[in-house]
């Protein structure tokens, strides 16, 4: 698990692939923290993101750095516990510009029986389930 967020982190920038009807949805994100050995990742509940995930919970996270990638499958778990929120938010204090634990607004979610594959054009890809 802290192999897969550290190199999230130094990515910086993620994609997250939905699923909207029959049409695939990819948008940058860039939050990523571990709380209670679970990999988070946060939104808000307004957005079509998160509508998207609530109706098929299953996505792929993929981000890319020196010519190696990680794609990240499994479901997302809405945590609408505070302390979940708050951790996301303390993690990243430039989001409470947008966004308070205390808010009906702000999501977190985790992956559930996530798989981890990390590539790359010259080593054979490795998984990590989790």
């Amino acid at each position: 698990m802290e192999e897969i967020h550290k190199f999230i982190k130094e990515c910086g920038i993620y994609f997250l692939g939905t699923i909207d009807g029959d049409q695939p949805r990819v948008r940058p994100f860039g939050t990523a923290e571990i709380f209670e050995n679970h990999l988070y990742i946060q939104t808000g509940k307004s957005k079509n993101v998160s509508k998207q995930i609530q109706k098929n919970p299953k996505v792929e996270l993929c981000c890319f750095k020196d010519g190696k990638w990680l794609r990240v499958t499994g479901n997302l778990i809405r945590d609408d516990r505070m302390e979940a929120k708050k951790d996301m938010l303390d993690k990243n204090p430039d989001l409470r510009v947008m966004y308070d634990e205390n808010d009906d607004n702000t999501e977190v979610l985790y992956f559930e029986k996530g798989i981890a594959t990390f590539s790359s054009f010259t080593e054979p890809p490795r998984i990590i389930e989790f």
